[in-house]
């Protein structure tokens, strides 16, 4: 019951926030039902960066569970603007971490899985239903200007690491299933990330997870290992997903929460 009350800690505390100055990177054009949208894709340092990891790493990560791999941004308020022919339009200001930014430079797939996330970030957090296709502009890199954004003043770390939680111990047979080592995270106040260790397997082929509004299962046919942890917390069972990290050898199960804990 630990984890609950930080995670019940970590949900009810407000971190103070700071102002910054997002740096411009480059800005791309699309639209909506209300006209001509602006993204300006932004940078700063205070911005935490993603998880580290080659291309390929990603490629397969994304293969097997979009939404295993999350970028930090931060989604600024849209403001209004003019374009280069004095018409109105709407702008939106989205900045990453400064070292991403560049990385991001050299490689045309990071700059489209960022702006793909971006706008599906934008569409989300606004009710928004933009164009799908997009084009960047040449020789500016934003439009209008770059409003400050209020981010946390004191960092926490990418995923917040709350420790284990209670697992069943039944007992088994000397011979039976190991009991998997079980790490549980709070990325968000609606978002627990799990990593369960299985250094037994190459891959997620045979194993079974169940994963219920407070409970998460997980067996397998080589009967390798066996999990059965309770959750303190009300899981959206039909929103969580999971995928193995071939090379870290572990299971990740990311569950959304149906509602925060009074």
């Amino acid at each position: 019951m630990q984890a609950s009350k930080e995670i019940q800690q970590a949900q009810m505390s407000r971190p103070e926030s700071t102002q910054i100055q997002p740096q411009p990177g480059f800005c791309i054009k699309t639209n909506s039902s209300q006209g001509k949208v602006f993204i300006n894709i932004c940078h700063s340092p205070s911005i935490p960066p993603p998880a580290d990891m080659t291309e390929d790493e990603l490629l397969q990560m994304l293969e097997e569970d979009q939404a295993a791999f999350r970028i930090p941004m931060s989604l600024g308020e849209a403001h209004a603007e003019l374009d280069a022919k004095g018409q109105g339009c709407t702008a939106y200001d989205v900045a990453v971490n400064s070292d991403f930014y560049r990385r991001m430079q050299n490689s045309d797939f990071l700059r489209e899985l960022v702006i793909t996330i971006a706008r599906e970030g934008l569409e989300d957090k606004y009710s928004l239903q933009l164009n799908p296709e997009w084009r960047i502009l040449k020789n500016r890199p934003f439009l209008g200007s770059i409003c400050q954004q209020n981010i946390r003043s004191k960092q926490r770390p990418r995923i917040q690491e709350l420790g284990n939680l209670y697992t069943a111990d039944t007992p088994r047979p000397e011979e039976g299933p190991e009991k998997p080592h079980l790490n549980i995270w709070l990325e968000a106040p609606d978002l627990l990330l799990a990593e369960i260790n299985l250094p037994k397997l190459d891959g997620a082929q045979g194993l079974s997870l169940e994963v219920g509004e407070n409970h998460l299962v997980m067996g397998g046919s080589q009967q390798l290992y066996h999990l059965d942890a309770y959750i303190p917390l009300r899981i959206n069972a039909d929103e969580s997903r999971a995928a193995f990290h071939r090379k870290r050898r572990q299971l990740m199960v990311a569950m959304p929460l149906l509602s925060a804990p009074s």
